[in-house]
């Protein structure tokens, strides 16, 4: 089984209080295509500008991930300028730049319309419906993710999306900012009524949590002694997830799928962590992968 992804491919630049770099791979659907690559085959959709670096689409490639529903545009591609403060956990946006983001309307390939998973990735929520409109019928499982913008300034959108999704996933801020409540639990429990099967509440640094009709997990995130940059951590993670349940060639999954998905979602997303951009993740081996998979396993045992 493969997953398709959709949602932004974007340049980056970005600063810490120990480096910056420029002209970095970013957006919600190059983390999450790559996480998710990691073990299933994998469809990209989005569109780029006359200026994005070759060597980003060749490590698409590299991947094996789809292209085919990537639009090259004449105009500019997305662009993010942030700096993190030095708790990671405080950034600030210092320039966006939408150029073809803005107009863009997704087009799925007939060679991307076989997959299995549909991972709606970050993006405006007609876009998201866009892509269901393309695929109905034929992805098993369809997970979308969300931001606190779309809430603001297009939630009706979003919550007819809800009804024709199975998972959706946010942070525990937008969840709260959904819900109107101080409450995650009261929140994660009152979005997922709203139609999801299942919903995903991602707490950052302090992990993430999973509520079904009648069930409850959650997890911390793998602890790291260093946090270099923090930049499409929760795409990697819900890349992964997506990538771990298309790997179990189901039509159906149970919420102990969805509990393992999130485990190597997050060990995924610690990677990320380590580096600029997907370049630890890119580099990542499977080996390495499950050893600290074992590590994290051990650090949540108990009796």
């Amino acid at each position: 089984m493969s997953v398709l992804v959709s949602g932004s491919i974007a340049i980056d630049n970005v600063k810490t209080q120990k480096a910056s770099q420029e002209n970095l791979l970013g957006g919600s659907a190059s983390y999450a295509a790559i996480a998710a690559s990691f073990y299933a085959p994998s469809h990209i959709v989005g569109v780029v500008g006359h200026d994005f670096p070759e060597e980003h689409l060749e490590l698409l490639k590299s991947r094996d991930i789809n292209l085919d529903g990537i639009e090259f545009s004449k105009g500019e591609t997305f662009r993010w300028t942030g700096e993190y403060m030095e708790d990671m956990n405080d950034r600030e946006t210092l320039e966006v730049a939408l150029n073809v983001l803005e107009s863009w309307k997704p087009a799925v390939a007939d060679s991307q319309k076989g997959a299995k998973i549909n991972l709606l990735a970050n993006a405006h929520p007609m876009n998201q419906h866009d892509v269901i409109d393309q695929v109905e019928g034929g992805p098993a499982f369809t997970i979308a993710d969300t931001m606190d913008l779309w809430i603001q300034i297009s939630r009706d959108d979003l919550e007819r999306l809800l009804k024709r999704i199975d998972l959706l996933v946010l942070n525990d801020s937008e969840a709260k900012l959904m819900m109107d409540t101080s409450n995650i639990v009261a929140a994660g429990k009152a979005l997922r009524e709203m139609g999801p099967k299942y919903v995903i509440v991602k707490k950052g640094e302090h992990g993430a949590m999973l509520f079904g009709e009648n069930d409850f997990f959650t997890c911390p995130a793998f602890p790291l002694h260093d946090v270099f940059d923090p930049t499409g951590a929760g795409d990697t993670f819900i890349g992964g997830a997506a990538g771990y349940l298309a790997s179990l060639g189901k039509d159906e999954f149970s919420f102990d799928d969805l509990t393992s998905a999130i485990a190597r979602g997050t060990i995924l997303a610690s990677y990320t962590c380590e580096s600029f951009s997907t370049h630890a993740l890119q580099e990542l081996q499977k080996e390495e992968f499950e050893g600290r998979l074992a590590t994290f396993r051990k650090y949540c045992k108990f009796d």
